[in-house]
């Protein structure tokens, strides 16, 4: 037997946004709800803060901003999915103040952007983009200079998190020796070896990929001072974020050939639609392989994203937990019948759950089942009583000070 949720699932309204994959569609169907809207772009601020009001989920991917001004406008919203691997695009310290939970799927894409990684390199290394775009003027250069095996060569990581140990090993695959630098320790996959230090990987490396987090850390992390440092005539792979590489530097390292050749996936500054117009001053160089940031759009990928934060997003609505959450307390809840469930999300302070069981106790309310969870600066417990009792109590869990949001989920 199911628990029917205390706010029917045809009442609950998903807006999802910039054309996500139709399974997230299908898994809110096949399970009971249907007040679905898709739109295939993205909304402005002020669109948004519009169609925000009355949903309960949104879903987006890398395009839409989920400011601080959207979060505290939004009067229903109870959870986000990033249908991506980011979630540099949401204020996730509003959103938890809020009580909103964000979820994404940090692992769902990483075969494709390995594979896009190997490819470049494979044919940075042939010297293929110039190649091409000179056939394409008419211009016929049939030469080996330049062009290179990767088999033998060094690629250098930079972030050996899931998407670079996949890079490694693919790579040692085709015959690479792969070091690599991560700023924690990492286990070593392979024959993958740990460099001592960013500036003995960049020496020692004929491919420098990087796999790092938009960070304030590795904002501009490869600049002018780190070209200098490369190994001379080496090639630069950027599928990570669009602030890591200081453009600037690169297009001079492109100049005076201490770089022979990069592809870049990922840019400072992207259009917000496929209807703006891309300007780039990398646009200059044939050595240079420019991707609109398709790393991980694949169909494979994004079905996998879809159906991966889909599954979150229903688990938290029909059951509350909040495995896989990014901003939040993580819980694993058990699915029961027969009971009432109620939901707390409050600032993490002393007292709390003291506060909270002295209204159960003075009801004289069967607990039968407690879960709590915290985070520096948030707390969430949930509590399964007898049922015919949730409504002597929620209002009181309500009055709690520090009470950010509390409901009665079934």
């Amino acid at each position: 037997m199911t628990n029917k949720t205390s706010l029917p699932k045809d009442n609950i309204k998903i807006l999802l946004l910039e054309g996500v994959h139709p399974i997230v569609s299908d898994s809110f169907v096949n399970d009971g709800y249907h007040q679905i809207e898709s739109i295939s772009s993205t909304l402005s601020e002020e669109a948004l803060i519009e169609r925000i009001q009355g949903v309960h989920f949104l879903g987006i991917r890398s395009r839409t901003q989920l400011t601080a001004n959207v979060i505290n406008k939004a009067n229903k919203l109870a959870g986000v999915g990033c249908f991506c691997i980011g979630t540099n695009q949401v204020d996730l310290t509003t959103a938890a103040n809020a009580g909103i939970p964000v979820f994404n799927a940090p692992f769902a894409n990483t075969r494709s952007v390995a594979e896009l990684v190997i490819a470049e390199i494979i044919m940075l290394m042939r010297k293929v983009p110039e190649r091409n775009a000179q056939c394409h003027r008419g211009q016929w250069h049939k030469t080996a200079k330049g062009s290179h095996e990767v088999r033998g060569k060094t690629l250098g990581l930079i972030g050996y998190g899931h998407i670079g140990t996949q890079v490694g090993i693919l790579a040692e695959s085709l015959g690479m020796q792969v070091l690599f630098y991560d700023i924690e320790p990492k286990l070593a996959l392979g024959n993958a070896v740990a460099a001592e230090g960013m500036d003995e990987l960049l020496a020692a490396s004929d491919v420098v990929s990087l796999h790092v987090p938009q960070t304030p850390q590795t904002k501009n992390l490869i600049g002018h001072e780190q070209f200098a440092k490369f190994k001379h005539g080496s090639i630069l792979i950027n599928a990570s974020r669009g602030n890591v590489v200081d453009i600037a530097a690169l297009v001079k390292a492109l100049e005076t050939e201490q770089v022979q050749g990069a592809a870049i996936d990922v840019y400072p500054c992207e259009p917000k639609s496929n209807d703006e117009p891309f300007e780039s001053p990398l646009q200059a160089f044939d050595n240079v392989l420019l991707t609109p940031h398709i790393g991980g759009s694949t169909l494979e990928a994004q079905f996998n994203i879809g159906k991966t934060v889909a599954e979150r997003l229903l688990t938290y609505s029909n059951n509350g937990s909040t495995v896989g959450a990014v901003n939040f307390p993580e819980v694993s809840l058990p699915q029961f019948s027969g009971r009432a469930r109620l939901l707390h999300i409050h600032r993490n302070i002393p007292g709390m759950l003291k506060q909270i069981n002295e209204i159960f106790s003075s009801s004289e309310i069967n607990v039968l089942g407690q879960y709590l969870q915290t985070t520096g600066e948030i707390g969430y417990v949930v509590m399964d009583i007898e049922q015919g009792t949730e409504n002597q109590v929620i209002s009181e869990l309500k009055s709690i000070e520090g009470t950010i949001r509390a409901r009665l989920l079934y």
